[in-house]
């Protein structure tokens, strides 16, 4: 402390002298007491003392200036993006992006890039024709679990989801009729895929009534709610990062709820399943 307060009082002291002799030159020039001095030798001599002054105090600096370059390395030692992440999990519980609707395109890459596991809840799927391509590759060449949860189509709900996308004349939907559609194409799926992979694709048919549409690709969710009068995949889709974050816990303790009340389909008869199931 005390060689601090010393630097600093000879810091004041070479400002000092070095303004005080800036203020002294304009005063001599301009009562002309610097063209009486040697014939032009003094201007040399003040213009010394204050390039003295200023690497005087260059020099009381250069100690401060040393702190600064270990601020900088230890900066650079900080993880400014995991920092960043961290923050957003804290402040919006996982949330990273909200999309106007279902992001098939971003939603393919995720799964291309998949290496745990695939998860999907809904009603039913209805774009499952353009996404079975992935899910295989999935299957196939990175050996992914993938978990399917449809709504049972004989289920009292179906008829209930019916009536709410009635709602809108254009929307109308048979929605047993689709479940169904979507057993028949992951039927065709797990034909297509290698022996060995098709206990990774494992479809559950659940007889509740169910709050939101999952798609999950390893860490990643996108979540839609089953709005009136509207598909879930037409509805604005939450893009949430992390199992473990606040909203990320409620979405999969969701998942694994419909998972333990549904049923497993057997693919290789799936319309046999269905009988066997007791709503």
């Amino acid at each position: 402390m005390g060689g601090a307060r010393l630097r600093q009082r000879a810091e004041q002291a070479a400002l000092a002298a070095m303004a005080g002799t800036g203020i002294l030159v304009v005063l001599a020039d301009m009562v002309g007491w610097l063209d009486e001095l040697g014939n032009g030798d003094a201007i040399p001599k003040v213009t010394l003392l204050i390039l003295c002054t200023v690497t005087l105090f260059l020099l009381l600096e250069i100690e401060r200036l040393k702190v600064l370059d270990n601020v900088n390395e230890q900066m650079s030692k900080l993880d400014i993006d995991a920092i960043a992440r961290e923050l957003k999990h804290q402040h919006y519980g996982g949330v990273v992006q909200v999309h106007p609707s279902f992001p098939e395109e971003a939603f393919t890459r995720l799964v291309d890039g998949a290496t745990q596991q695939v998860a999907v809840l809904q009603t039913w799927i209805p774009n499952l024709h353009r996404l079975q391509w992935a899910l295989r590759q999935a299957l196939a060449e990175r050996h992914v679990e993938v978990r399917i949860l449809l709504l049972h189509p004989w289920s009292p709900v179906a008829r209930l989801r019916e009536e709410a996308l009635r709602r809108d004349p254009a929307l109308a939907e048979d929605v047993k009729a689709n479940v169904e559609r979507c057993l028949s194409l992951l039927e065709s799926l797990a034909a297509d895929v290698p022996p060995d992979d098709r206990a990774r694709l494992r479809v559950r048919l659940y007889n509740s009534l169910p709050s939101i549409a999952v798609y999950r690709v390893d860490e990643r969710y996108l979540v839609s709610s089953f709005m009136h009068g509207s598909l879930a995949v037409d509805s604005a889709q939450v893009e949430i990062d992390g199992c473990g974050t606040a909203v990320g816990e409620q979405v999969q303790r969701e998942l694994d709820t419909l998972w333990e009340i549904g049923c497993d389909v057997d693919l290789g008869n799936w319309r046999r399943s269905l009988e066997a199931i007791n709503l």
